[in-house]
């Protein structure tokens, strides 16, 4: 369970934050910084979970990017 969160999550919030701030960066960061509050609270112990984490961050900001490129 944890797995699938991890892959989904992260790139869903990355998307969120970027279309709520219109930044990619500030959206990228917000999402970054939730994920290592999780992490530091114990949710993401797991070395593979967290590697899935990046992952997810990677792949939500990539598909950010292509959609604030259709923003301008």
């Amino acid at each position: 369970m944890k797995l699938v969160l991890a892959l989904i999550i992260p790139a869903l919030l990355v998307v969120l934050f970027t279309r709520v701030t219109y930044n990619l960066y500030v959206g990228t960061g917000l999402a970054v910084a939730l994920i290592l509050v999780s992490i530091f609270k114990g949710h993401g112990n797991e070395w593979f979970v967290i590697v899935v984490d990046v992952l997810s961050l990677v792949i939500g900001f990539l598909y950010a990017r292509k959609m604030v490129g259709k923003f301008k």
